[in-house]
């Protein structure tokens, strides 16, 4: 039975997330009461949505990613942990002989949370499991524990949908999205940060009535405050900045362009395939769990794509380029993860509500973090991913001696569990509890409003 499940797994996960997305849509609008042919049409236009959404992401790392990796080379920035990006360190964590007993040990922490009501979140981004699960792979190896290492994957699960349950309304009001949360831990850790930084901003006199809206250019800018023409001339500038020449910056600009007007018709239609299964979940939760409100988890790509979250990235690239190279104490090169940025500041901008100067502040923060992060757990990292088998000088190069990247344990949330984890567990673990609890207690009191404004839901009902 175990190895039909195995199989059956794997096949899920070597078929990617194009493929597993819309067969978990339609088997989940299929169990909350959705006739077949609604329930087929539905998770197939996610599907192509998100298609859509992955090809115009994917377009933006092939075009950004060795523009940023070109600064990189042009600061002459010698640093002996090099940044590989999520995809290697994914590789790492999926090779792990504990990875099954995690990922169940992650599903029936779901299912006991919806069930004791401490979640609304239901989660079916299977794809990113893998950032809940590099926590406890990683403690398992610093501690060969087994008990700890699923421990710590459990407390990552339960803690990223608490964070996930509150940022719901950011994401239906911000990002026009009902129904749904983002328990994507490349998202959702930046709210450990965020969120306490920007009620501190909230009171600072001063800075507190600082509000810049990206949108606010338009008007004082006339043409050059559009969104293509942002993206041109903030394209334009990076790839000068890499050393390009005016008309592979040109280029570069014109495709930065092209991102920002193309992508947000890629979200509208993953929403468009979306309303049918989150109207009847919705429904289905109603009449199952009465006075509850389920929300489905989905992977943080569906808002990516927002045009200040771009903009905000676009800005934030250089800037933790530079931090790199005067951050006392960083070790970590950015380099393959430069162009994904935008997974780490997607709610702080909603967080925000859009304004740029907040987002610029916080995100410097979020990102200094994530060097820190980084360059610690590196030397961990680096050897796991030898132990598994996995070639590190091949995907470091460069002369690098440590890889990292901008996921794994670097992100803020995944290290202070890590830590809690592998220090003497007499200390840590009373102050993680402790920490914990302040948490989820403030998350659950203290939450976000929701504005009247019209969802894209609504929006495109009308």
């Amino acid at each position: 039975m175990l190895d039909a499940v195995m199989s059956v797994f794997n096949w899920l996960i070597d078929a990617g997330p194009t493929v597993m997305l819309p067969i978990i849509m339609i088997t989940v609008g299929l169990v909350v009461g959705l006739p077949f042919q609604k329930a087929f049409k539905s998770g197939l236009t996610i599907g192509i949505g998100f298609v859509g959404i992955r090809l115009i992401l994917d377009f933006l790392a092939q075009n950004l990613g060795p523009a940023a990796r070109g600064m990189a080379e042009r600061i002459g920035v010698q640093l002996d942990v090099l940044d590989v990006g999520w995809g290697s360190i994914a590789a790492v964590t999926w090779a792990s002989p504990i990875i099954i007993f995690i990922i169940i040990a992650i599903f029936i922490t779901n299912i006991i949370m919806i069930i004791s009501r401490t979640t609304n979140t239901l989660n079916v981004d299977i794809w990113n499991y893998h950032h809940l699960a590099i926590v406890g792979i990683m403690v398992h190896f610093v501690t060969d524990n087994v008990y700890l290492g699923i421990a710590a994957s459990v407390v990552m699960a339960a803690t990223t949908f608490k964070i996930a349950d509150w940022s719901q309304p950011l994401v239906e009001d911000y990002f026009g999205i009902p129904g749904v949360t983002l328990p994507t831990v490349s998202a959702t850790s930046s709210m450990v940060i965020a969120w306490p930084l920007n009620w501190l901003l909230d009171h600072i006199p001063g800075i507190r009535k600082i509000d810049f809206q990206l949108d606010d250019a338009q008007k004082y800018l006339g043409v050059f405050g559009e969104q293509s023409v942002l993206g041109l001339l903030m394209g334009t500038a990076i790839g000068l900045l890499a050393d390009y020449d005016i008309a592979s910056a040109l280029q570069l600009g014109v495709q930065m362009g092209a991102v920002l007007v193309i992508i947000p018709q890629m979200t509208s239609f993953f929403v468009q395939g979306l309303m049918p299964i989150s109207q009847q979940a919705q429904k289905w939760s109603q009449e199952k769990f009465k006075g509850r409100e389920l929300f489905i988890g989905l992977d943080a790509a569906v808002i990516v794509g927002n045009q200040n979250v771009i903009n905000t990235a676009l800005v934030l690239i250089p800037l933790t380029l530079g931090m790199a190279l005067f951050l006392p104490g960083n070790r970590m090169l950015p380099f393959a993860d430069l162009a994904i940025i935008t997974f780490r500041i997607a709610l702080v901008v909603a967080l925000t509500k859009g304004n740029f100067f907040r987002n610029i502040i916080i995100g410097f923060v979020v990102m200094a973090a994530i060097l820190y992060g980084g360059s610690y757990t590196a030397p961990y990292l680096t050897e796991l991913a030898a132990v598994v088998g996995i070639d590190v000088a091949a995907i470091a190069g460069g002369g690098a001696i440590l890889i990292s990247s901008f996921s794994a344990t670097s992100l803020t949330h995944s290290l202070l569990i890590f830590l809690a984890f592998i220090g003497p567990l007499h200390i840590t673990m009373p102050i993680m509890v402790i920490v914990i609890a302040a948490y989820w207690y403030i998350l659950g009191n203290v939450k976000p409003k929701k504005e009247e404004n019209n969802t894209l839901e609504e929006e495109l009902q009308n």
